[in-house]
Formats: C-alpha cells, sequence, structure tokens
C-alpha cells in the first residue's frame, strides 16, 4: 500500500532527498554542537542490489527483538534536536555568507531551507505523542526504544544513499516481511518514518 510508485507524489519527500544529495556532494565545514551529534557518521551503508538490499532487510529482521510500544516517544526529541542543529547550520551559514564565499550546497540550503521546515512541520502533524504505542519498539540494536519501522526507513536510506524509488522500498520491506510480518500501522508509518530518517540523515551531514 505504500510502496507503489506514486509515492513519492504523494508523500513529497523528494525534495528532502535532493537537498540530501547536494549537501553530501559539496560538504561545508563540520559544526560544533552541544548534544556531541557532530561524533555522528551520515547514514552511508554499502549500495545494495535489489537482492541484496532483500537479503540485508532479512538479516536485519533475524537480529531484532521487539515488544510492544510502551516507553517513551523518543521520535519527537530527536526530530527537535535535528531541527535546533539544521537551524544552527543555518544561521551559521547565513553568518559565514557575509565575509567569505560559500559551497553550492550552502547556498541551496539558504535559498531552500523553508522546504526543511516543511517536512519538519508535517513530521510534527503525524507524529503524536503516543504514537508510538501503536509500533512495535526495539529491544536492541543501535536504535534500542526506537520503534522498529523507524530503524527500517534508516537502513533503507543508509543503503541507496538517499536515492528511495519504489523498488527499493518494496524489496526490503518484502525481504523483511519474509521473516516476520509487520503491523499494518507499522505499513501505514513507512512513508513518515522515512521523511524522519532523511531529516536524521541532513542533520548528520549538517554535523559532520
Amino acid at each position: 500500500m505504500v510502496c507503489n510508485t506514486s509515492f513519492h507524489r504523494r508523500h513529497n519527500v523528494q525534495p528532502m532527498m535532493n537537498l540530501e544529495q547536494i549537501l553530501i556532494r559539496n560538504r561545508t565545514k563540520p559544526i560544533e554542537t552541544s548534544d556531541g551529534s557532530a561524533d555522528e557518521q551520515p547514514l552511508h551503508g554499502e549500495l545494495l542490489s535489489i537482492d541484496l538490499l532483500k537479503q540485508s532487510a532479512r538479516n536485519l529482521a533475524q537480529n531484532r527483538r521487539v515488544e510492544n510500544g510502551s516507553g517513551p516517544n523518543l521520535l519527537l526529541p530527536r526530530l527537535a534536536s535535528n531541527e535546533k542543529i539544521l537551524r544552527d547550520y543555518n544561521e551559521r551559514t547565513l553568518h559565514v555568507e557575509k565575509t567569505r564565499h560559500i559551497t553550492p550546497a550552502a547556498v541551496w540550503l539558504l535559498d531552500n531551507f523553508h522546504l526543511i521546515e516543511e517536512q519538519i512541520r508535517t513530521a510534527q502533524r503525524h507524529l503524536p505523542r503516543g504514537f508510538n504505542r501503536e509500533l512495535p519498539q526495539l529491544l536492541n540494536g543501535p536504535w534500542t526504544d526506537y520503534p522498529r519501522v523507524y530503524e527500517i526507513a534508516l537502513e533503507i536510506v543508509s543503503h541507496t544513499d538517499g536515492r528511495i524509488d519504489a523498488s527499493h522500498l518494496t524489496s526490503f520491506v518484502a525481504g523483511y516481511q519474509e521473516v516476520i510480518p509487520l503491523k499494518l500501522g507499522e505499513l501505514w508509518a513507512i512513508p513518515i518514518m522515512l521523511r524522519l530518517a532523511l531529516i536524521e540523515n541532513l542533520r548528520r551531514v549538517a554535523a559532520n
């Protein structure tokens, strides 16, 4: 239901993907942040073929344990942190622009920062505080206590270099479900989780 060819048109994640690619190709000087996020590397795993992407999904599913969502909603605080770092990056770029040449990526960011703000506002609207209770949460792995479907979105972004299309999405989700079926709520949440994953990666690119 979420993996058809009109996915990007309906859910408007293409601007985020375009910005991510521009920033990756034209990285600027890292910014220092108070929460240590400068040590977090961008999501950049090995680029995989469709078959290998499906196998990666199987491996991930086999190595994860979950429980019904009962803990705090970690996605909202993470989104707020991501927004702060991206705003800091934008403000510092505005300051630097007055005294020296900036990269094409930084210019694009200044001109199109409203797109990031739009995506953040959309994500906030679709993430009510009790939303996580409907989604199984991870008991192990680097994203422990986060929704399982959020890690799935992060893995898709990582192994496609942010260039997500219907075939990548369908293959990864299908491979995962060969091991364990996802709940209907998780399938419904995939578009918003992809948006959050792209924002997460923009944060990491900006901070590094």
